[in-house]
């Protein structure tokens, strides 16, 4: 497992997640100077919660440090008697608290929409009933509706709290991704909707019990727009762990994922999108999107470049030209002077296949040139950047890729790369990490290759910055469009990095997906950039990354600022790369 121990995140916490009494006076300051304040509501089903899980729930509200709150409980016609006593209690002893019991059980989204009913506020955020704020979590919000008043969903990092009350499991997550929402409920907790926005979707949905919140979520991206969903890389909600009976997710988890299968088909549909969504092999909790293809499906340019190396080519080619399932290609073997006669001999059998061309490229080894020069030359409406030293492990892989790759909205493509010895060599690229640049370092670096990953991060199609060049499938305007690779400043390294980011900058989005593996002999053919003349042109290209693009490296919106930026293996930062707001407001 790839996740930082409780102990050391117990260390992180009093460190850096608790509050002082100087803090505390800095926020009430910051919220007496918020041009906004906007009442939020708290929505809560309850239903059996044990009765100290219940009063530890509602206290954690009231013990918010942003005032603007009310707490609409829905009682579910809970069968003990002291659910409604301890409700009645609380809102008794506090104005801001309402509640109702339902006559008979709906369960939990009819029991949510009961409560929701009795909201007034701008702002809804959605609780469960024995888990816990953060009690800053409401001014976090507060402070996001101002910075973004057109936001109409905002979500927050979360963790677990077990019966003792110790704090465990953070997931820190990414910004809004759409296609990681697709696998999971990225919103989760905490979730807080503009009550607007509620109301015109229809709150809830029964029959989705289970992956209720999920539903909700995908309907309300499906309606206001990714644009407008907003993410607070702080845990602000602690969700209880193993707290009384299981809940229904625990108990029924099959229908559960068949609620959120159902849910995530539903949202492809209302796009006019007919995709396949099944359980994700390595995590079934999650699910995975069988994009469709066009039909006809396009021709793909499969561009290789190398110089000699007939061990390495000859099983990367035959690889594609024989053990791929997809048929349209076409292979372009950019030869950058290779001068052994068996390399000679290879070519001259691989030009037997129609599909296969070999373009003389001789010169100083630019791999930006080989590329462009080599896209000049391609058919393909999809081109896909492939290194020499790869091989093919199963016949779906690149069907899955071009999936992707002829979306609308989506630019590179990358895949899972396995070390030769099964594990994990890029899972997407993570920018301003890395020794000893600090520009860009591969995802899960080490880690088994069959591991699904803390949150399914291995597990599931996500947005990244950037992938590797050593497998990228891009449609050919795209890499046009975005002026190819850089053949001045980036002849070897950090090419492709610039390129996603070029292309991430005109609007589209870039997807890793660990349904397409393939085995990756890394840097086999053309070595390490740590000596002589390598080391001296690298370092001109790590500069050059930095002038270019020193801003974005540092803030990479899919690597959590609570993660450390020393390794790519989900380790806490110490210190976290966020401004607290409060301290921000006051300097």
């Amino acid at each position: 497992m790839v996740r930082q121990t409780d102990t050391n995140y117990r260390s992180w916490i009093r460190r850096y997640d608790t509050l002082s009494d100087a803090d505390r006076e800095a926020i009430l300051a910051h919220i007496a100077r918020l041009p906004r304040r906007p009442l939020i509501s708290v929505v809560m089903p309850a239903y059996e919660t044990p009765e100290r899980f219940l009063r530890e729930a509602i206290a954690s509200v009231q013990a918010q440090l942003y005032p603007h709150w009310e707490l609409c409980v829905a009682d579910d016609a809970s069968p003990s008697p002291h659910v409604a006593r301890v409700l009645e209690e609380a809102a008794r002893a506090d104005a801001r608290i309402r509640w109702v019991r339902r006559e008979t059980n709906g369960h939990i989204s009819a029991a949510t929409n009961t409560a929701l009913a009795l909201a007034t506020g701008e702002w809804v955020a959605l609780m469960d009933h024995d888990d816990l704020l953060a009690e800053h979590a409401l001014y976090e919000v507060a402070v996001e509706i101002n910075a973004n008043p057109d936001a109409a969903l905002i979500y927050s990092d979360e963790d677990k709290v077990d019966a003792g009350g110790r704090r465990n499991a953070p997931y820190f997550k990414p910004d809004f991704d759409p296609d990681l929402l697709l696998g999971q409920n990225l919103v989760n907790h905490l979730g807080v909707y503009r009550r607007d926005l509620l109301t015109a979707i229809g709150g809830m949905r029964e029959g989705f019990e289970g992956s209720q919140d999920h539903d909700l979520a995908l309907r309300a991206v499906g309606a206001c727009g990714a644009e407008r969903v907003r993410h607070i890389p702080a845990v602000l909600y602690h969700w209880r762990q193993a707290a009384g009976p299981a809940s229904f997710s625990e108990a029924y988890l099959a229908r559960c994922v068949d609620a959120a299968r159902r849910a995530v088909a539903e949202h492809l549909a209302a796009r006019g999108v007919r995709a396949e969504v099944i359980t994700a092999p390595l995590a079934p909790a999650y699910l995975r999107v069988v994009w469709p293809l066009p039909d006809p499906a396009p021709l793909v340019s499969v561009i290789i470049p190398t110089r000699d190396r007939v061990d390495l080519l000859r099983g990367c080619v035959e690889g594609l030209l024989h053990r791929t399932g997809y048929g349209p290609i076409e292979v372009l073997i950019a030869d950058n002077g290779s001068e052994e006669a068996r390399t000679r001999e290879l070519f001259a059998m691989l030009a037997r296949d129609a599909r296969v061309r070999v373009l003389p490229m001789p010169g100083p080894f630019n791999y930006s040139r080989l590329n462009n020069r080599a896209v000049a030359e391609a058919r393909g409406e999809v081109l896909l950047l492939l290194n020499n030293d790869t091989e093919v492990l199963e016949p779906g892989w690149l069907r899955e890729m071009v999936s992707h790759a002829v979306r609308p909205e989506i630019g590179a493509v990358g895949c899972k790369l396995l070390y030769p010895n099964g594990r994990v060599q890029h899972g997407g690229v993570i920018l301003g990490i890395g020794w000893p640049c600090g520009v860009a370092g591969h995802h899960f670096v080490g880690a088994a290759g069959g591991a699904a990953g803390p949150f399914g991060q291995l597990a599931l199609v996500r947005s990244t910055s950037a992938v590797t060049a050593a497998c990228l499938a891009v449609r050919r305007h795209v890499f046009e469009e975005a002026g190819g690779l850089d053949e001045e400043n980036l002849p070897v390294a950090f090419n492709d990095v610039d390129l996603c980011l070029r292309i991430r900058e005109r609007g589209y989005r870039n997807l890793w997906t660990p349904f397409a593996v393939l085995r990756h002999w890394e840097s086999v053919s053309r070595g390490l950039d740590l000596e002589g003349e390598n080391a001296r042109r690298f370092r001109r290209e790590i500069a050059y990354m930095r002038r270019r693009w020193g801003a974005v490296l540092d803030n990479d919106p899919f690597w959590n600022p609570n993660l450390s930026l020393s390794d790519s293996m989900r380790t806490l930062a110490w210190p976290p790369r966020r401004e607290r707001p409060w301290r921000c407001a006051a300097s």
